[in-house]
């Protein structure tokens, strides 16, 4: 018998925004892939963190894994157990990342593929796409996405929301826009099982949704598809991953989250995401009681990078000690940088030293909320050192919860939120605090 599997490679840690139960995995040696093929979960999450690379690294790695799995797979299928794979790249629902860099790595290595489909709507964040272009709730307004500032990124800038026309734009031509096959709400909503087993030739295709049931009908289709022998690869947010898996409820719900706080003991929050949303948020979270606010100005790095960081850890051992959850904070705004190049390389020394301060906080924190995606994977893969961590759920729409395994050296059965930057209002940073620091944790449990 064949187990199906969705395998997942993100390239950053917030791919998991929807889901529960699963595996994260920060190394992809073989047999860590092996495990996670074992695993009675759905489907598994690879963070190669390519989003915070160039794109000829980012090829790369999507490479590494992509020959590691290959060989998992067979592994699996000489035993007798072998696994049919859905095969997921996951980025950013704002149209950010390395495409089509890593679907092309991932058709050369375990390809043949039927068609590649970009999937980029994420609910809980207010992505959705209709007729083609994809929107950004601002405010209360649907607003095409190629008019908000994650269109201006320096590394990821793009001039279209049309998605046939962002792809022939990604691709430099090589896809035109007219060879985008284009699958409608409608169609969506009626059955699209026929169209899908008569694709071939890795051809892409955009598909319109405008709320998760238009994507769990389309899973359906997908799904039976593939079941028949078609073999499709996709470009995804978060929100089709919810479809394929069909997970059942998470276990704890969100607002009882503060179950997994060690002891009830103040935490500590590390925010490196620096948009503009994410600045809001810091400033309701620095209102809340209980917190010790630690700025760590970025404009000193790299030269001073041991001196600041002790010099941090330090503050946030004394407002641990005072029972306050020390907030960690790189300063604000963002930064204009001569190439991609030196803007990438000043993003590795800003996130080296936060990781420097993760190593260094107090070992009986009792959460870590971590904010930005790529500062998340760093704090995963780097601060806590961690190779694989369990999904627990989500605290608040788009923000999951992982937990460090039992044996971890430093902090075991930590609870850590990987809180994306460009996800929720306000107060939601706030809110996912006040849940897991105020709440009596003898009345959520």
């Amino acid at each position: 018998m064949t187990d199906t599997k969705i395998i997942v490679l993100d390239d950053d840690p917030t791919g998991c925004q929807t889901v529960h139960s699963c595996l994260l995995l920060t190394r992809w040696d073989v047999a860590t892939l092996h495990e996670a093929l074992d695993d009675a979960a759905p489907l598994f999450f690879v963070l190669t963190n390519t989003r915070g690379m160039d794109a000829g690294r980012a090829g790369a790695v999507t490479r590494e894994v992509c020959q590691n799995l290959k060989i998992a797979l067979e592994l699996r299928a000489q035993a007798g157990r072998p696994v049919n794979p859905i095969l997921v790249s996951r980025s950013d629902s704002t149209l950010r990342g390395h495409y089509p860099v890593e679907t092309d790595v991932m058709a050369e290595e375990l390809g043949p593929f039927d068609a590649h489909f970009l999937t980029p709507a994420f609910f809980e964040g207010g992505r959705f796409t209709v007729d083609g272009v994809h929107y950004l709730m601002v405010n209360g307004r649907p607003v095409p996405v190629h008019e908000t500032e994650f269109a201006r990124d320096s590394v990821f800038g793009y001039r279209h929301s049309y998605l046939p026309l962002y792809v022939e734009e990604k691709t430099r031509g090589r896809i035109q826009a007219d060879q985008v096959e284009r699958f409608g709400l409608a169609e969506l909503r009626s059955g699209c099982l026929d169209r899908l087993l008569g694709l071939t030739g890795n051809v892409c295709c955009a598909v319109d949704a405008e709320r998760q049931d238009d994507l769990n009908r389309f899973a359906v289709d997908l799904l039976t598809a593939a079941g028949r022998g078609k073999r499709f690869l996709f470009r995804s947010a978060a929100s089709l991953l919810t479809a394929l898996a069909r997970l059942p409820p998470q276990p704890v719900p969100a607002a009882r989250m503060a179950a997994y706080v060690r002891g009830g003991r103040p935490g500590a929050v590390i925010v490196g995401s620096h948009v503009a949303r994410t600045t809001a948020q810091l400033e309701r979270l620095l209102q809340c009681a209980g917190v010790a606010p630690i700025e760590l100005e970025v404009d000193r790095l790299p030269g001073e990078r041991a001196a600041l960081a002790a010099a941090v850890c330090q503050v946030a051992h004394e407002a641990h000690a005072q029972g306050l959850t020390p907030v960690i904070y790189t300063s604000r705004g963002e930064r204009s940088f001569a190439s991609q190049a030196g803007r990438l390389a000043f993003g590795e020394a800003v996130s080296g030293t936060l990781m420097d301060i993760v190593r260094g906080l107090p070992v009986d924190i009792g959460f870590l909320i971590s904010k930005g995606g790529i500062t998340s994977n760093d704090v995963l893969s780097t601060g806590l050192a961690l190779s694989t961590a369990r999904v627990l759920g989500q605290i608040l729409a788009g923000c999951p919860v992982v937990r460090c395994p039992v044996d971890h050296p430093r902090h075991p059965d930590l609870p850590v939120v990987i809180f994306p930057g460009n996800v929720g209002d306000d107060d939601a940073l706030a809110l996912v605090y006040q849940r897991l620091a105020r709440l009596d944790i003898r009345a959520a449990a």
